[in-house]
């Protein structure tokens, strides 16, 4: 009788925002899943993104599962920088105020958008506005 496969585990890193190809394809950021290879009691080895050989990596196990990450040394870009037990929120992208200007354009009255509609986009768009310019 054959045993039943062990469960894959995996920890999570971020992938940052970037172009790639020749500059024409946007990739957001967003999280990617790292393979587990061997748990120790002080270490959780995993494979490290990228592409040639496999290269393996590891963190410190009890501050993984106490912290729930653990930075590691390295450069911004590596998308194991910080190491996640569970799949990493990330925070919601900030709007495109030309995007909500447009809307809010587009749900005008005089271009066939109700009252309704347009005052919901103008609010959006004044939301936004506002947000952006207590950052700065």
């Amino acid at each position: 009788m054959t045993a039943a496969p062990e469960p894959v585990e995996y920890v999570y890193g971020i992938e940052s925002e970037h172009w790639e190809g020749n500059d024409d394809i946007w990739v957001p950021t967003r999280p990617v899943a790292l393979r587990v290879t061997k748990k120790t009691a002080r270490r959780i080895y995993y494979v490290r993104p990228g592409s040639g050989p496999e290269r393996i990596g590891f963190v410190d196990r009890q501050k993984l599962e106490t912290d729930g990450f653990v930075n590691r040394a390295g450069g911004w870009w590596e998308i194991d920088l910080r190491v996640h037990r569970e799949p990493p929120v990330l925070a919601e992208q900030e709007p495109d105020l030309a995007e909500l200007k447009a809307a809010m354009a587009a749900a005008h009255p005089d271009r066939g958008g109700t009252d309704a509609e347009f005052i919901t986009a103008r609010a959006n768009f004044e939301r936004a506005r506002t947000a952006m310019r207590s950052q700065t």
